[in-house]
């Protein structure tokens, strides 16, 4: 049924800050956006073994809930420290530390500038499967 998370989508107040600060982080600009032209109102860039799917939306978008909830997604790292480092150098904020888990697990997550939390995973499992 499940074959893959197909997307994962944060939102932003400021999209044209949004989409420069990814573009940075993803060392390209999206490789779609729109409108074409102008400030996007969406963004999306793929990145990683598997070509995921990273999205940036204009806040005013964003789904209404009728209570707080939500994800914390964690993106796999070969190197959580320099990860780490590497995003609070561009102005992410530390959410929660650098920790071991367990033998080879490590995790950690930022906030980003505009608000989103993501998490950041070192994980053997994961690391076995894209030998």
């Amino acid at each position: 049924m499940f074959r893959g998370l197909a997307n994962l989508n944060f939102v932003a107040e400021d999209m044209a800050a949004a989409v420069t600060w990814y573009s940075t982080v993803f060392d390209s600009p999206p490789y779609f956006a729109r409108p074409e032209t102008g400030t996007p109102r969406y963004a999306e860039w793929r990145f990683g073994d598997d070509e995921d799917e990273f999205a940036l939306m204009d806040a005013r978008f964003r789904p209404a809930l009728a209570q707080p909830g939500g994800a914390l997604v964690h993106l796999h790292v070969d190197d959580i420290r320099s990860a780490f480092d590497r995003l609070v150098g561009l102005g992410a904020r530390e959410f929660d530390p650098v920790t071991q888990r367990g033998d080879g697990w490590w995790s950690a997550s930022v906030s980003d500038p505009f608000g989103n939390l993501l998490g950041l995973i070192q994980s053997p499992h994961w690391a076995a499967q894209h030998e």
